[in-house]
């Protein structure tokens, strides 16, 4: 059953009057992604006062990576650098670099200087990895152990070594710390006692290297069906794992991703990021609409005698540009997921480039059927339904359909994201060709429209 939510405005009113044991007694049994939601509309020192509930009773590390990711170094940038290095002390240490990512550079440093020397070391070997890499990502919190063990001597490994963040599979590996194979836990429990994890073990396991996109180890999870994928380096030693919570995060972050960029949007711009900080990311895009939109009202321009003869023209112009638009931005979608999934190679891409097309242009001509019909029904013209007929079946048909598959294509080519600006470009390419088509062909026939 579903826990009942935490209430707000009592939590407020008992960090001003409550002995933080009487709050944690309040939010103890309540999840972590719960009590996360709480530093949203604290006030400064209210958030101090609750982390420190929090961290008296060492769940600040599990409430703290729950956060949204544009509020993470908000709530991190009001506790000091002590706490802040016992928490990444006390975390995971995939949990731990989310920490110190979300701190500013200059403070990095700080944090990093009170860690114990192995601390340290670990955190840093993760975050020199590049970002959006597995290697970045990774736990490095698992069990492995030799071929020749035993599965009862695996098991009493287990027991010395105790919890671990998460526990799916036992990983084999040799002298030189390679991976060879991997047990599944369950294999092991219902093994004889004396059998070796050599005879155990999946050989050759499905695998990662630290620097696999982590989209692609995401994939990697879901087509196998895996619990959790061992992460090698170059020489094929094990150096950590990444686990189905991971996958659930970097298919969130990623979707996010490219949903925000098709509309230029940056990442960081969530709900709560601060009004500059949106600002200065949207600025800039704002700037590239605004040339796509002056591009589509420069080819207004050219016809401003044809719109001066025949004001009905305005009135289905809207028609034109909006449902070309919709058209390029459905198929830039459906492209770019394929990109994304690893559906779509360069190779096959005239495939997929005429095979759009071709859905375009029978839409467009049922679109363009339909629209023509109500311009004949509405105006009375049947000269104004065939012209905006088939500046339809142009805009939608052809440049929507060319353009929505070739735009996303083209900056996986130049090495960009395919996700990047993808609505906004193909959006103002179909605006401009619809008015051109539109007016265009209205201007050679004006003299069956007046």
């Amino acid at each position: 059953m579903k826990p009942a939510p935490i209430d707000y405005d009592t939590v407020r009113e008992m960090l001003r009057t409550a002995t933080p044991d009487r709050i944690l007694r309040f939010i103890g049994k309540s999840h972590p992604a719960d009590i996360a939601l709480l530093f949203k509309g604290l006030e400064s020192s209210e958030v101090r006062q609750l982390f420190d509930v929090l961290f008296m009773a060492r769940r600040a590390d599990k409430t703290l990576k729950e956060l949204p990711p544009e509020l993470l170094p908000d709530i991190l940038a009001l506790i000091d650098d002590e706490k802040v290095g016992r928490l990444i002390v006390r975390s995971d240490p995939d949990d731990a670099v989310t920490f110190i990512d979300g701190l500013p550079e200059e403070r990095r440093e700080r944090v990093l200087a009170l860690l114990d020397p192995e601390r340290q070391a670990a955190v840093r070997e993760i975050i020199n990895y590049p970002e959006g890499t597995v290697g970045r990502i990774m736990t490095t919190d698992f069990m492995a152990v030799s071929p020749d063990t035993t599965a009862q001597g695996a098991i009493d490994k287990i027991r010395e070594r105790g919890e671990l963040e998460t526990f799916f599979y036992l990983y084999v590996v040799d002298d030189q710390g390679k991976l060879v194979g991997v047990v599944p836990i369950r294999n092991l429990v219902i093994a004889p006692r004396d059998r070796t994890l050599s005879e155990l073990m999946i050989a050759d396991p499905v695998k990662a290297n630290v620097f696999t996109d982590q989209e692609e180890a995401a994939r990697l999870v879901s087509r196998y069906e895996l619990l959790a994928l061992p992460i090698v380096d170059e020489a094929g030693r094990l150096e950590g794992i990444i686990t189905v919570d991971d996958v659930i995060d970097i298919i969130n972050q990623e979707s996010t991703e490219d949903m925000y960029k098709m509309v230029g949007l940056a990442e960081e711009d969530r709900v709560f990021t601060p009004v500059y900080r949106s600002v200065k990311m949207r600025l800039p895009w704002t700037f590239l609409n605004l040339l796509t939109a002056t591009l589509a009202a420069s080819v207004v321009g050219l016809f401003e005698g044809t719109l001066h003869e025949i004001v009905a023209l305005v009135t289905f112009m809207p028609v034109v540009a909006g449902v070309g638009g919709n058209g390029a931005t459905q198929t830039a979608t459906v492209i770019i997921r394929g990109i994304a999934l690893g559906e779509l190679e360069f190779a096959s891409a005239w495939k997929a480039i005429l095979k759009q097309v071709s859905v375009n242009i029978f839409i467009a001509l049922a679109a363009g059927t339909l629209i023509a019909a109500a311009a004949i029904l509405w105006k009375g013209n049947p000269h104004l339904g065939l012209v905006l007929a088939v500046a339809l079946i142009l805009n939608l048909g052809l440049m929507a359909g060319i353009a929505g598959a070739v735009i996303p294509l083209l900056l996986k080519a130049l090495k960009f994201d395919p996700a990047l600006g993808s609505g906004i470009i193909v959006t103002g390419l179909t605006d401009a060709f619809g008015f051109l088509s539109f007016l265009g062909l209205s201007t050679i026939f004006r003299q069956y429209l007046i």
